[in-house]
């Protein structure tokens, strides 16, 4: 295998060359942290500045397909008829390749993609100084077959296809390359004229004669009494998924990490071998310490890649394009300074189709973007066991956007080892268009537990609408054996319009050595409308959910490190509708001074601080 080292120093070496202007939490304590905001908005919104000059694609090979009609996926459960590009169609991954690269070694400019459908079997790669801008009416469509993206990394593994130094939620790995790729760029922009420009990852579109497509990789759901997406496109029980045993995954951790002691081997796999499923496997590898040229995945295995990812970047915008159908997160940078996406939409209902994801990021701003989701709509992460090497995500903006389908409107975790800290929103509406049928999940969603640990701080949230409510009926995760917290109890996972859950899916951790800390939340002027579904007239399930650290989980050596509560969360001038469970408007499990000022749930108006 040959591993390019010189690149993955340069990740490391991003802070001490200077490009991270973090600003100290205590900054965000301020009287008035929303003047803090507006000075994160003013720097990061600086105009890009590219050269004056134009790479069209066509100067360099690309030539427009036609397109056929196939059955694919839209969503976890429903097909539609969709176009897909027609068989033997031109691919235009190396026109667009050298245009980039033309354009890149004449200084930077604009490389443009025109109107018209475009096949493209790889990565589009960013360089720096380069806006690749994409016309009115011009739509990319990726291959939808995984092997398409083994073929152009840097990084030679054999068998396992050329790969791409990645991240798979929030643990670095070498996988499949993402369909749009940057890493270690400076001055980039991905631009479209407005959402007829599409980039189109088609997710669910069939790769091989069974009906199996990128979405089928997710394999068994865990959430309890989800609405929607209940189900995998096209998984059943026995084909492999990222969730089965994958026989190319070492028995024991002692072949690929000897100089683990026989305690600590035992933990990290913990009971059984689900452990060598892939989406456990990659976890274990972070907690063993095996090396990133190690974290071999890529052919043979079952981690979907992001569709758009950018990795220790800097000076990044992201704006006026449509991204559809992507195979997993549909935008991920990582370790990335002063970077901003700016009307965007965002549609993909497939699993694990977060609309943004910013992971130990610094000075980011998210801006008039509409997302349409089968997961979080925003989540902000912050790596994930050992691999917290690029800090906290901190300094984050989110305003003037809307957001219908998802887990979460806008979430923190729930991978957030490294702490995220200083994250303002306002002037959100939280619009759940789809409240019928597929309905966000809740609104403003914290999640992390005795795994993922981390902290959260300085978190602001006003002025945001959530006009159709949020999901009615309560969803749940599974309890560990022995938790005050029964399974099939707290509405963790779906039926609160505010939710801070500190034991998020404790399952599926072996290792639970980190207790999480949350402190310094404010949320004010949220108004939320209420919908009439099965007989219910109703806003949420509950209005509030905090479940704080569960300190019975914990399973490391003893001592047991302090297990905090929640603390600090202020709720004001808020109206929340009115609730089903109008008996327990909120469940508060380990949490320390909150505080309702003239908060409205149903009919009563609630001022209080609460310790539970």
């Amino acid at each position: 295998m040959t591993f390019n080292t010189q690149r993955r120093n340069l990740m490391k070496a991003l802070p001490a060359a200077g490009l991270s202007i973090g600003l100290p939490a205590a900054a965000a304590t301020a009287p008035d942290p929303w003047l803090q905001a507006q000075a994160i908005v003013d720097h990061v919104s600086r105009p890009r500045k590219f050269r004056k000059q134009d790479f069209n694609i066509t100067a360099y090979g690309a030539k427009t397909c036609k397109l056929t009609k196939v059955k694919a996926w839209v969503s976890h459960e429903d097909q539609e008829e969709l176009g897909t590009p027609a068989a033997g169609s031109h691919d235009n991954y190396a026109a667009i390749k050298t245009a980039i690269k033309a354009c890149h070694e004449a200084g930077g400019g604009r490389v443009v993609i025109p109107a018209g459908d475009w096949f493209v079997a790889g990565p589009i790669v960013l360089l720096s100084n380069v806006n690749v801008h994409l016309n009115k009416g011009a739509h990319v469509y990726f291959s939808h077959n995984p092997a398409d993206y083994a073929k152009y990394g840097d990084i030679d593994c054999g068998k396992h296809g050329k790969l791409t130094i990645s991240r798979w939620q929030s643990n670095d790995c070498l996988n499949y390359s993402p369909m749009v790729y940057a890493y270690g760029q400076d001055n980039i922009a991905l631009t479209g004229d407005d959402w007829t420009a599409i980039l189109d990852g088609q997710g669910g579109v069939p790769f091989n004669d069974v009906g199996d497509c990128w979405w089928t990789w997710k394999g068994k759901q865990k959430t309890i009494n989800s609405i929607g997406q209940g189900t995998t496109p096209n998984f059943k029980a026995g084909k492999m998924s990222e969730n089965t045993v994958n026989p190319l995954n070492v028995e024991s951790l002692s072949i690929i990490a000897p100089a683990l002691t026989e305690a600590e081997r035992l933990l990290i796999q913990g009971e059984g071998d689900k452990w060598r499923w892939d989406a456990q496997y990659l976890p274990a590898l972070s907690e063993a310490g095996v090396p990133l040229s190690k974290r071999i995945f890529g052919i043979g295995h079952y981690l979907r890649a992001p569709m758009i990812q950018l990795i220790g970047c800097t000076n990044v915008l992201l704006q006026g394009y449509r991204v559809q159908n992507t195979p997993f997160w549909q935008h991920h940078p990582v370790h990335c300074r002063n970077l901003v996406i700016r009307n965007v939409e965002m549609h993909s209902h497939g699993p694990n189709s977060d609309g943004f994801d910013p992971e130990a990021c610094d000075h980011v701003l998210v801006e008039g973007c509409t997302f349409d989701t089968g997961d979080d709509c925003i989540a902000i992460k912050a790596g994930k066991d050992l691999d917290t090497q690029y800090g906290p995500s901190q300094n984050i903006v989110i305003q003037n956007c809307i957001m219908h389908s998802g887990h979460g409107g806008v979430t923190l975790g729930s991978e957030m080892a490294g702490g995220i800290q200083n994250v303002y929103a306002q002037k959100l509406v939280f619009e759940n268009a789809n409240w019928k049928t597929n309905p966000l999940n809740t609104a403003i969603r914290m999640k992390t537990n005795l795994n993922r640990g981390g902290y959260l701080r300085n978190f602001y949230v006003r002025d945001c609408t959530v006009p159709n409510g949020v999901q009615i009926s309560p969803s749940f995760y599974a309890s560990l054996p022995g938790s005050p917290i029964q399974s099939k109890t707290v509405a963790t996972a779906a039926g609160a319009i505010v939710t801070f859950d500190c034991d998020y899916t404790p399952i599926s951790d072996n290792v639970r050595t980190r207790p999480p800390m949350v402190d310094n939340i404010q949320i004010s002027n949220i108004k939320a409308g209420n919908v009439t579904k099965d007989g219910k007239t109703a806003s949420c399930f509950q209005a509030i959910v905090i479940l704080g650290p569960v300190a019975s989980d914990y399973n490391g050596p003893g001592p047991m490190p302090p297990v905090f509560p929640v603390t600090n969360v202020s709720i004001s001038d808020c109206d929340f509708g009115t609730p089903v469970n109008t008996a327990a408007p909120w469940f508060l499990y380990n949490v320390k001074n909150l505080t309702l000022k003239n908060v409205t749930i149903g009919d009563k108006v609630h001022n209080t601080t609460l310790s539970v």
